[in-house]
């Protein structure tokens, strides 16, 4: 999709009805809880046209609402730590349940918090990606990544993380200092410094070699105050590259695949490509990077919290060939494999050319794409208009296909 193919997308309803109000900055501390949807503004926003972007017209879907989800297993599966429904129940009816506050309940990446004036944000992430090295990184990169990447589409600058590692009995000294040296030249990329960690070791066959645990703070940019509670029909969503190439890498380091291409990863740091953004203030409305569970089920989460629909272009997504070829001989669909480098950005419909360049300004966003709208229907889901002019409900992921993938 190029910004010359949007003005396809119309409302066949009143022009110029305006967006409502951006809710205050400070709205976005958890001490000061985000409106939730339904506290915004009654003025239709389904019906606002813009220059440039502008909500697609809707296609017959089939509808239905958000179901709680609930947690009815009584042991964990795999199916857990995928990202997709299991984990939702999981976190939503054990986690929040018994730890409940005001930052938790909003499950982003980051919980924020105040400290004086200054206005922060803490996230912590463990990684226990099998092989522990594979095609384009191995674990200490991506834990160092991992950790800046939800920092920054918190809306903040990284200011320094910490690491934990759980040792496994036998794991070789020399493979160990590669992924620490690995962590430097990512932190060093970042720039950010690891300033504290904590080392266990476990018997031998009982801790899969090396697993991670990178926890870090961050320092809210004052330009942006980023959430769903933005978010509005009628804004644009991007993708700053091409999707499902972490997932496709790991699979094949398994050899699980024989590919003559080679797939690699896109672990990288999105700090650089977030700060890029936040020069559009509050037209930048919410990021999120896509990792566990793909694109389809990060944009489930946001049609969730906002009640409204995500509606994507399936000829505007951007996924290499021998990535797709990977998938097709998998079954999976690369709208549910896991990125490492990839960021979402969902922006006010008039900015979207202007975020397009500025994420194609960076080397890492080249190959950014406006892949759709936010629409008023169908509520609560994400839709795919197809290129045979259908559509079809894409939801959450459900079970595992891709385990251990970080």
């Amino acid at each position: 999709m190029t910004p010359q193919d949007l003005s396809r997308y119309q409302v066949p309803t009143e022009a110029g009805v305006p967006l409502p109000e951006m809710p205050p900055k400070d709205g976005v501390i958890a001490a000061e809880p985000a409106p939730l949807i339904d506290e915004a503004p009654a003025d239709d926003a389904s019906t606002a046209n813009t220059a440039g972007y502008q909500v697609p017209p809707a296609r017959e879907v089939s509808r239905g609402g958000r179901r709680r989800p609930r947690l009815r297993d009584e042991r964990i599966t795999l199916a857990h730590g995928a990202g997709g429904t299991a984990t939702h129940a999981l976190v939503e009816e054990l986690f929040l349940e018994e730890l409940r506050n005001p930052a938790l309940e909003q499950l982003g990446d980051a919980g924020l918090v105040r400290a004086g004036v200054e206005r922060l944000a803490l996230s912590t992430d463990s990684f226990v990606v099998r092989p522990l090295a594979f095609p384009g990184g191995d674990i200490g990169e991506l834990a160092v990544n991992g950790t800046v990447n939800d920092l920054s589409m918190a809306g903040a600058r990284p200011l320094a993380l910490s690491a934990a590692f759980v040792l496994e009995e036998g794991l070789e000294v020399e493979e160990l200092r590669r992924y620490a040296r690995s962590m430097a030249r990512a932190a060093a990329a970042a720039n950010v410094q690891i300033v504290t960690g904590d080392t266990k070791v476990v018997e031998h066959a009982r801790g899969d070699g090396l697993q991670i645990t990178t926890a870090g703070i961050g320092l809210l940019d004052e330009r942006v105050s980023l959430g769903p509670h933005n978010v509005r029909a009628g804004d644009a969503v991007l993708v700053s590259g091409t999707l499902a190439d972490h997932g496709m890498a790991v699979m094949v380091a398994r050899g699980e695949l024989a590919l003559e291409a080679e797939i690699r990863s896109d672990t990288a740091p999105l700090n650089g490509l977030a700060n890029a953004l936040f020069a559009l203030g509050p037209a930048l409305r919410w990021l999120r990077d896509p990792t566990r569970g793909g694109l389809a089920t990060t944009l489930n989460e946001l049609a969730q919290a906002t009640g409204l629909a995500v509606r994507l272009d399936e000829s505007a997504l951007p996924v290499r060939p021998e990535v797709a070829a990977a998938c097709e001989i998998l079954g999976i669909d690369p709208l549910y494999a896991a990125n490492e480098g990839k960021l979402i950005a969902v922006v006010a419909p008039e900015r979207a050319d202007e975020a397009l360049r500025l994420l194609r300004a960076h080397q890492i966003g080249a190959e950014a794409a406006i892949v759709g709208a936010v629409a008023p229907e169908p509520a609560g889901m994400v839709a795919l208009d197809t290129s045979f002019g259908g559509s079809r409900i894409v939801g959450m992921l459900v079970g595992d296909p891709l385990p251990r993938i970080c």
